[in-house]
């Protein structure tokens, strides 16, 4: 009997790449082998994200363009668009949403006996519990995503997430170093926790994200552990301190900012203003000095004056992020920022286009102000031309100009860490040179 074979396509969060690696996992245990080219699979599993139009747009074509190029094999939709949409206006032979992935198998199983469409898609209840499947990851990968928080209770007025992801919940401490000791065992170095709400984590069960933090920076064999995007309000000085502690915590942080304006951020439903978003960088880098700091911010929202919109560029300067993940606001329908009265999009598109620009000059300043230092560097990939590629604990990318060898052999550092001294920055990524002197650039040491 033929082995059956899966291929599975990720859009969206690094939560999602989290959960394909749970789907991936159930395939596995039931007799399906992962392929990575949808030629060889019988059947494909789209993981989908519906957060914006864009992203929308991308499912569809994707769908559309798989159907009509493998027409006898089964493709199924899962994820978020099922879990907030009503209807699936593009080709899928099953259909399931976020909650009850296990199911997806025996809906696949379905459609392949009779060859009817299935939809399976069950409603979030309040009281759901956090979807407990542990995975293995792949053998050889240098970092892992670990899903520790799902959900989110916010409603902001421009957002259909709470519809897609359900109610907030957490993952158990227990099941949390059971991750990551399989991570560990397959040879990752860094974990990057991650969730929608992620500074949420443990609301309901008298935990603090924290908590979590100390569980996986307690794992043998993890030498980094990142954080995701975290809300502002939800982290206060206490969860700084106990942060500051954990020398495996990488200072990067990734806050979800949205706008530098109080009108807009009140409009949308946030809840903090600038004056705590600024108090919360300040906190930060007084414990983790010359640490990045990266943010969402949103262009365009319904109501946004020209002079909010300057407002947000002179608080992002303000700040001074080394990074800022920028976005045209895009109309969810359903939300009640949808039923606002809307800017032109060719406006969106400008100011996202200004604040694109201010982000690339903030991040270049970022990156100069590594030259000269000395820092650890994860080696993640190594190209052609043998050229090693890294991340240093400030999430900031690094190419060793210099090639490493012992015994005159070229030598591969990809999952090693290595200390690199920072010479000059070239486009978005630092270059740097093998640094003498660090026990860990022994030669033998990496052997």
């Amino acid at each position: 009997m033929e082995t059956l074979k899966v291929h599975f396509v990720t859009f969206g969060c690094k939560v999602n790449i989290y959960e394909t690696g749970v789907l991936r996992s159930l395939f596995e245990e039931n007799g399906y082998t992962a392929v990575d080219s949808p030629d060889d699979a019988h059947v494909i599993v789209i993981n989908s994200c519906t957060v914006t139009q864009t992203a929308d747009r991308k499912l569809r074509r994707t769908a559309v363009s798989l159907k009509n190029r493998f027409p006898d094999k089964v493709l199924c939709i899962t994820g978020c668009y099922p879990q907030a949409h009503e209807e699936i206006p593009f080709p899928a032979d099953v259909v399931t949403g976020n909650k009850d992935r296990g199911r997806l198998i025996s809906a696949v199983n379905a459609y392949m006996q009779n060859r009817e469409r299935v939809s399976d898609v069950s409603p979030h209840c309040r009281g759901d519990s956090f979807e407990g499947t542990l995975i293995n990851g792949e053998r050889g990968h240098t970092r892992a995503f670990m899903k520790i928080q799902d959900g989110c209770d916010m409603h902001c007025t421009y957002c259909i997430i709470p519809a897609a992801r359900g109610h907030v919940r957490s993952s158990s401490i227990e099941d949390i170093r059971a991750q990551a000791k399989l991570f560990a065992a397959n040879g990752c170095k860094e974990i990057v926790l991650v969730g929608i709400d992620l500074a949420f984590y443990g609301l309901k069960e008298g935990l603090r994200l924290c908590d979590a933090v100390h569980a996986v920076c307690g794992t043998e064999g993890i030498e980094r552990v990142r954080l995701g995007s975290l809300e502002p309000e939800m982290l206060k000085s206490s969860d700084l301190d106990a942060l500051a502690m954990e020398q495996k915590l990488c200072p990067s942080f990734h806050l979800s900012l949205q706008s530098g304006s109080d009108k807009v951020l009140k409009a949308m439903g946030r809840r903090y203003d600038t004056a705590l978003f600024a108090r919360l960088t300040e906190e930060l880098r007084a414990r983790f000095p010359d640490c990045g700091i990266t943010a969402d911010m949103m262009a365009g929202f319904p109501g946004e004056s020209e002079e909010d919109h300057r407002t947000s560029l002179r608080f992002a300067e303000k700040i001074g992020f080394s990074h800022i993940h920028v976005f045209p606001y895009s109309e969810r329908p359903g939300t009640p920022a949808a039923a606002m009265p809307q800017l032109p999009p060719e406006l969106r598109q400008s100011r996202a286009a200004e604040l694109q620009s201010l982000s690339d000059r903030l991040e270049r300043h970022f990156l100069e102000s590594h030259v000269g230092k000395v820092m650890p560097v994860l080696f993640e990939r190594e190209h052609e031309d043998g050229i090693h590629h890294g991340y240093t604990p400030t999430y900031a990318h690094v190419k060793l100009l210099t090639k490493y060898s012992t015994d005159n052999a070229q030598k591969s550092l990809r999952n090693q860490i290595f200390y690199v001294r920072i010479e000059g920055v070239e486009k978005n990524s630092l270059l740097g040179s093998a640094e003498d002197g660090y026990p860990e650039n022994d030669p033998c040491s990496l052997l």
